[in-house]
């Protein structure tokens, strides 16, 4: 063997500088709505922002976690996305066998380059599967199964709780957190019916901006799946699939916005379906309309004049065995 191979083989340094021109070497993946959301749509690219959901997102997964009462030996993450739940849980249970789904490739891909920068690739399996079926996942092959925000984009919601029913072992447990957005949806609605006279230019407009966004979860023909659900829903969801012993919690928080540019304000989605603002200031809006918004909201978003209001939905129960 020749004594640069062997010196990189004994070096940790030289090895961590090739693992990482190893990982570089992979092809970038295609993105799609949900990587081009995790990786640039939910913070506009403004670090400060990414700093706060970096943050915010770890929390709820820690909540989510802190519900299992016995350190699992499988677990299922359904919608796994940049691998959050995974890494917690690895934190946590370094001997965890770790199963991440998800319907988006490029996700995937990037949890899997992850994992091998951790290490933690010998233990990690990666299943391209929607939440609805978990089809090539063995029956009763998991003592845990989690989701923090996939569900809410699942259309058969029953379907998926009886999936993740299917999967566990007897006495396997679910612990997930789903984000609430029918009360965006139905605010808004509440405004567009308000009479014409006491709605002003501004109001009309931010009412259209909105509308972009979050679905009437009434009105929708077909009723949309990301606001026609609510947290007793879900709860009911779970029971008839076949959970015990559910506990739920609905957490509603509201805080000052941080301070943000225009620009990545505008980059910015609430979630993976919605355009940008940016996409839609271009698409809806006259010039003049556009200058109208940005006139009224910009000192606001740039000073961190908004409240922001979060509804989280924890919910977790077990199964029988």
């Amino acid at each position: 063997m020749r004594p640069q191979i062997v010196n990189l083989i004994l070096s940790a340094t030289a090895y961590r500088l090739s693992m990482d021109r190893f990982l570089e070497s992979f092809p970038a993946p295609a993105g799609d709505c949900w990587s081009n959301w995790i990786n640039h749509g939910r913070d506009g690219g403004n670090a400060a922002v990414r700093a706060h959901v970096t943050a915010q997102t770890a929390a709820f997964a820690e909540k989510i976690l802190n519900s299992v009462q016995a350190p699992p030996a499988t677990m299922l993450d359904i919608g796994s996305g940049d691998g959050l739940m995974a890494w917690a849980a690895l934190s946590r249970w370094p001997c965890v066998k770790m199963t991440m789904t998800d319907i988006s490739p490029a996700l995937l891909l990037q949890a899997q380059i992850e994992a091998i920068r951790r290490g933690a690739d010998h233990q990690c399996f990666f299943m391209l599967a929607n939440a609805e079926t978990l089809e090539n996942v063995a029956d009763r092959s998991q003592d845990l199964v989690t989701s923090r925000s996939a569900l809410a984009y699942v259309v058969d919601k029953p379907a998926a709780f009886r999936a993740a029913f299917r999967v566990l072992k007897p006495g396997g447990m679910i612990s997930i957190a789903e984000p609430l957005f029918r009360e965006q949806a139905l605010s808004l609605g509440a405004l567009q019916m308000a009479p014409s006279d006491t709605v002003n230019l501004l109001l009309e407009l931010l009412c259209r901006w909105k509308a972009a966004q979050f679905v009437d979860p009434i009105g929708g023909a077909p009723p949309n799946q990301l606001t026609s659900y609510t947290e007793r829903d879900l709860l009911s969801f779970a029971g008839h699939a076949g959970f015990q012993d559910l506990h739920l919690e609905l957490h509603i928080d509201e805080r000052q916005a941080p301070p943000r540019d225009w620009e990545a304000f505008c980059a910015m989605s609430p979630h993976p379906l919605a355009p940008s603002s940016a996409e839609i200031l271009t698409a809806r809006f006259s010039p003049a309309e556009q200058k109208i918004l940005e006139a009224a909201l910009r000192p606001s978003v740039e000073k961190g004049g908004f409240s922001i209001t979060t509804r989280m939905i924890y919910l977790c129960g077990r199964k029988a065995g």
